[in-house]
């Protein structure tokens, strides 16, 4: 018996190893898939009018992102992310505009800058859909708050992997 620190070494080639012909035929094939995804992604998102906003301040009030984001167009609907137990803000909305123009309006000129201290992250979203306001993270907020280890008093303090590693200290 072999222990298993010790590497087995054989000069024998298998005889049923993959080709490089076939292996640069699937790598092809799967980067022209991708490729067909990111376009079909694009092609989705190309007259999007829904804005994802992310990193808000767990503090930043919906009529503040209003007054914020309609200098860039007239607002549809405005939904705010909540915590999925608490129902309490957890950093993101979506904003949804009338028009595209609009939405890449916001992205441009307001993506980026700051609101509360912060500064915020705009994307294009394929649209609000039931459900999608609720922070998925297994604490009910967002999932990168979950795993953040630096304080955020903006954001609830620690993350919530943190915070039970605190409270197990004590």
């Amino acid at each position: 018996m072999i222990p298993a620190t010790i590497a087995k070494v054989t000069t024998v080639q298998r005889l049923d190893a993959p080709s490089s012909y076939f292996e640069k035929r699937d790598n092809k094939r799967q980067r022209r898939e991708s490729d067909t995804r990111k376009g079909a992604e694009d092609e989705t998102l190309k007259d999007a009018s829904t804005l994802y906003v992310g990193n808000l301040s767990f503090y930043t009030t919906e009529e503040q992102i209003h007054e914020l984001f309609s200098k860039c167009g007239e607002i549809k609907r405005l939904v705010m992310g909540l915590d999925r137990f608490s129902k309490t803000p957890c950093g993101f909305c979506f904003v949804e505009y009338y028009t595209n123009a609009d939405a890449l309006d916001a992205m441009k000129y307001i993506g980026g800058t700051k609101l509360d201290e912060r500064i915020i992250r705009t994307d294009l979203d394929p649209g609000f859909k039931e459900g999608r306001q609720y922070g998925r993270g297994p604490t009910g907020g967002q999932v990168r708050d979950y795993y953040r280890e630096d304080y955020d008093p903006g954001r609830g303090g620690y993350g919530g992997r943190e915070q039970r590693n605190l409270q197990e200290r004590r």
